[in-house]
C-alpha cells in the first residue's frame, strides 16, 4: 500500500502534468510497441515520451517540480543503463462528454500479475456510458481497474462505488478519484471479487472486464487480472458479472446494466451471447447487443485457445430490470 506521503506526490504530479498541457492518448500494448521498437533505445526528451512512451530517461530531462514530485512518489526506477531511468506509471488523458481527465495507471510493459491497464478499450467504454447512461442515484463500476467508468460517470450520479478485486487497482482509482476532483464521500472504493463484497442496491451498474482467455496451459506467462476473462475463451467473468448485477439492480424501481465486453465469435455465432441469452430472457425486462468493434487483437487468434473463433469482437449489452 503506497504511504499517504507517496499517494500525495502522485496526485500533485497528475496535476502538475495537467497543468503543463500534458496530453497522451495510450494505444494498444501491440501499438505501443511497434512506436517504441521503431525508435530503438531512444531516450526519452518530452514529458509525452517520459509519462506515456515509458521510455528510458535522465532524470535531468524532467522540469524541476516535476522531478520532485516524480522522486516523492518513488516512482522512479533505475535501468540496466548507467544513469538513465523510467517511470513505473503511466499517465493517459481521455475527454468525455462529462469532463476532461486524467488517469494514472501502470507503465509499459503491463505483464505484471496486477498491472493496472488503460488504452484503447477505456476510450470505447467512456464514450458507450456517456451515450447510455443519464443521472442515477447509486452507480457501482464492477472491476474498475483506474476507476474511469464510475468517474467518468461521477457528475451525473449522487453516489458511486469503483469496487475490484486488485488491490493496486483500487490503490490507482483513489487517486484518479483525488485527480477528478473527486471526494471520498462521493465516490467510495470496495474491494470484491465481482459483487461479493458489494452492499445494497443499484440504479445504474457498468462493467469493462477482462475478455480474452488466460495464458495457455504449456506457456510460463503469469495470469494478468486485468485481461484473463477465465474459462476457455475468456467470457466467464462477463457471465458473472450480468448473474450478479441482475440480481442487484432496481429494488423496484427499475435498474441498468452496461457490459462493456469482447465476445469471441465461432462459426459465425456469438458465444457470449448464446451463453447469456437464457439468463437475459428470465430476469431482464428488456436488453440489447451492440457491436462496437468486429475485430480486435486478432494477434490472439494465433494462440491456441482461439482455434475455433473467427474474430474476436467488442460489444455491449444494455439490460434493464423492471
Amino acid at each position: 500500500m503506497p504511504s499517504p506521503s507517496h499517494v500525495a506526490a502522485l496526485v500533485d504530479l497528475g496535476r502538475a502534468l495537467r497543468e503543463a498541457g500534458y496530453a497522451f492518448i495510450t494505444p494498444t500494448p501491440a501499438t505501443h510497441r511497434r512506436v517504441n521498437d521503431r525508435n530503438g533505445r531512444a531516450e526519452a526528451r518530452t514529458l509525452h515520451d517520459v509519462f506515456g512512451w515509458s521510455r528510458r530517461f535522465r532524470p535531468a530531462v524532467l522540469p524541476p517540480a516535476v522531478r520532485t514530485l516524480s522522486e516523492a512518489a518513488e516512482i522512479l526506477t533505475p535501468t540496466d543503463d548507467d544513469g538513465y531511468v523510467t517511470s513505473r506509471v503511466r499517465f493517459s488523458t481521455l475527454n468525455a462528454a462529462t469532463g476532461d481527465f486524467i488517469f494514472v495507471h501502470s507503465a509499459f510493459p503491463t505483464t505484471a500479475r496486477d498491472a493496472v491497464f488503460f488504452g484503447p478499450d477505456s476510450y470505447r467504454f467512456a464514450a458507450l456510458l456517456a451515450r447510455t447512461v443519464s443521472n442515477a442515484r447509486r452507480v457501482l463500476d464492477v472491476g474498475c481497474g483506474a476507476g474511469v467508468g464510475g468517474l467518468v460517470l461521477s457528475p451525473r450520479a449522487d453516489a458511486i462505488v469503483l469496487a475490484d478485486i486488485s488491490p493496486p487497482a483500487l490503490e490507482l482509482a483513489a487517486i484518479n478519484r483525488a485527480l477528478a476532483g473527486r471526494d471520498q464521500a462521493t465516490v467510495t472504493l470496495q474491494h470484491s471479487d465481482v459483487l461479493a463484497n458489494v452492499e445494497g442496491d443499484f440504479d445504474v451498474i457498468v462493467s469493462n472486464p477482462p475478455y480474452l482467455a488466460g495464458p495457455d496451459p504449456a506457456s510460463s506467462q503469469e495470469t494478468r487480472l486485468y485481461r484473463d476473462g477465465g474459462g476457455s475463451l475468456g467470457i466467464d467473468v462477463s457471465v458473472r458479472i450480468v448473474t450478479e448485477s441482475l440480481a442487484r439492480l432496481g429494488a423496484g424501481h427499475g435498474g441498468q446494466l452496461v457490459l462493456y465486453t469482447g465476445a469471441p465469435i465461432v462459426d459465425g455465432r456469438n458465444v457470449l451471447q448464446d451463453r447469456l441469452a437464457p439468463l437475459l430472457r428470465r430476469e431482464a425486462s428488456a436488453f440489447t447487443w451492440e457491436e462496437l468493434d468486429p475485430d480486435v487483437f486478432g494477434e490472439e487468434l494465433d494462440r491456441p485457445a482461439y482455434r475455433d473463433t473467427e474474430r474476436l469482437s467488442v460489444v455491449a449489452l444494455l439490460a434493464s430490470v423492471a
